[in-house]
């Protein structure tokens, strides 16, 4: 007996009994669905965070106050948030260190910010002019505050996409010229920047004012969040990360009281995470292949016994034991093969349609596809031996007798 004809066999004695066949696959229709609807969407929601992060520059550097450090039972913690001040962003420009192509600094708290009768709380980030060129960020109406507004502690305003339209959105008039209130200070609005999102929050809700207005009229404090840097490029970034260790190690007495980070770490922190999840997801999903597996195995076995004495008939007439072997092996592959093409296209539906809900990349890798049909056909290879081999194994007089 050729593989065909055990093939056409098998699809027989399946449509034959559509609805047992059908609530057979249907384990491995879940599990491969299962595997492929949640690999998917956690490589699409990589996908948006990596190229998010990307696209703020691999050659961006950020120095935070206090090294990150962990205690058991306790929450992630940093060191003295007053350390890093505006005379170390000085310090550093005036240091002139290599590889590095330009440096702000961000301090940032939350805020009332209003307008007429409208007001809304959002996040409030002083920072100098050099901050937006770092993140790739551009404006979309009127202008960046500049250098020697920073230097006369202007009270200027730069809205951000989503905080202007909380404000200005149902009034349609332009926020250009416009005086708005953050906590009781006013300040002239003189730009709008373009929409931008980094992982899955808009950075849209915020507004931006010189970082000196901000320390005197607003925070009352001098210190920054962080120091940002940028390097002459991503080769360069090593270089530039270890000249500002070794001249703040120098300037502050102790590498503890800092922590430097990269654009590139972060970038590959994120892919390990989202590799691990990925791999922890497919393997508790694939539990249900497995159980789809028994699923199979029980009702070859059914299979089996109702069928003893076609399968005494076939071998009285010539029929050798490896055709029979064969031909109930193919019938269990063939279950979790269809089963394992209906799930793949459930799960490409469902993961496409849960990453459009949530606004991410969709990502089907054809290696995820591959997986996972070869794992649904290893399922109904390894299920279908032992009901395979019994069948083979039957007497053909014995065989004959069942009723």
């Amino acid at each position: 007996m050729s593989l065909l004809e055990s093939i056409r066999m098998a699809l027989a004695s399946l449509t034959a009994n559509k609805l047992r066949s059908f609530l057979t696959m249907l384990g491995v229709i879940i599990g491969v669905a299962a595997v492929v609807g949640l690999v998917s969407i956690g490589q699409g929601a990589s996908r948006s965070v990596t190229e998010q992060i990307a696209s703020l520059g691999t050659d961006l550097i950020t120095i935070s106050p206090g090294r990150i450090r962990r205690t058991p039972g306790t929450p992630m913690a940093r060191g003295s948030v007053d350390l890093l001040t505006l005379d170390h962003l000085r310090e550093l420009q005036e240091a002139q260190l290599p590889g590095i192509r330009s440096l702000s600094a961000e301090a940032s708290g939350s805020f009332t910010v209003a307008w007429g009768r409208e007001a809304t709380s959002t996040r409030v980030v002083g920072t100098t002019p050099e901050y937006i060129e770092q993140l790739n960020w551009a404006v979309a109406e009127g202008r960046f505050f500049t250098a020697d507004e920073v230097a006369s502690l202007a009270r200027v305003a730069v809205l951000g996409d989503v905080a202007m339209e909380d404000l200005f959105g149902e009034s349609g008039r332009s926020p250009i010229g416009q005086t708005i209130r953050i906590g009781s200070v006013p300040f002239t609005v003189v730009g709008v920047m373009t929409p931008r999102t980094q992982g899955f929050f808009s950075m849209g809700d915020q507004v931006l004012v010189p970082i000196t207005t901000a320390q005197k009229r607003l925070f009352g404090r001098d210190r920054v969040n962080s120091i940002q840097v940028s390097s002459l490029g991503p080769e360069w970034t090593p270089l530039a990360q270890q000249a500002l260790t070794n001249f703040l190690t120098q300037r502050l007495g102790s590498a503890d009281r800092f922590v430097i980070t990269s654009q590139q770490e972060l970038l590959e922190t994120m892919a390990q995470t989202t590799g691990t999840l990925t791999l922890l997801l497919a393997g508790i999903t694939g539990i249900s292949l497995l159980v789809g597996g028994i699923g199979i195995m029980n009702i070859m076995m059914v299979s089996v016994t109702e069928r003893t004495r076609e399968i005494g008939i076939r071998k009285a007439v010539g029929a050798k034991s490896r055709h029979v072997l064969l031909q109930f092996l193919v019938e269990s592959i063939t279950l979790s093969s269809l089963g394992g093409i209906v799930g793949v296209l459930l799960g490409v539906a469902a993961g496409w349609y849960l990453a459009r809900a949530g606004q991410w990349a969709f990502a089907v890798e054809p290696v995820t596809i591959a997986l996972a049909l070869g794992f649904a056909l290893a399922v109904g290879l390894f299920f279908g031996v032992y009901p395979a081999w019994r069948a083979s194994r039957l007497d053909p007089i014995e065989a004959l007798r069942y009723e």
